[in-house]
């Protein structure tokens, strides 16, 4: 394993373990102020996804050499990712959390609807493609098509009702 996949594999994993954390307080949080959670019966079925993922990564990825292009777009994903984060605040997690708040319409839900989302589609994708795991790009790519059509779904008739 080279440093440069070393560096790359451990920014994922110590990435997405602090997001884990940075969810479990945002959504206490939110809880304890009388919102309700929607859709869980499909988080499990997220986190293992995104799990095999992170795994199909390491395993497959860990003798790679970084593709430095695709590093380049990762990094610029990074930092729609703070955007996305800094705009939504204590109100970012990794659930379905619905509040009787108005919903966040600044920052980049300004330009697109589910911006956490399309991030996460185009995630998948590249950070097997910094290791050169076309196949893990595609099938977890796939993978997380038929969540997102599922999560959206239950997202915009929680937050939308008719």
């Amino acid at each position: 394993m080279t440093l440069g996949t070393f560096l790359f594999l451990g920014f994922i994993v110590v990435q997405r373990l602090a997001e884990l954390v940075i969810s479990k307080r945002n959504t206490a949080a939110l809880m304890a102020n009388g919102a309700r959670e929607v859709g869980a019966g499909h988080y499990p079925v997220m986190v293992a996804l995104h799990s095999a993922w992170m795994l199909c990564l390491l395993v497959f990825g860990h003798s790679e050499e970084i593709h430095p292009l695709w590093l380049a777009l990762y990094a610029v994903l990074q930092v729609f990712r703070v955007w996305i984060l800094g705009t939504l605040g204590p109100r970012w997690t990794t659930r379905i959390i619905v509040t009787d708040t108005p919903l966040v319409t600044n920052g980049p839900f300004r330009f697109i609807p589910h911006p956490n989302y399309t991030l996460v589609v185009f995630e998948i994708f590249v950070a097997p493609m910094v290791l050169g795991l076309l196949w893990v790009a595609l099938v977890f790519s796939l993978l997380n098509a038929a969540m997102l059509y599922h999560r959206i779904r239950v997202e915009d008739g929680a937050l939308r009702p008719n």
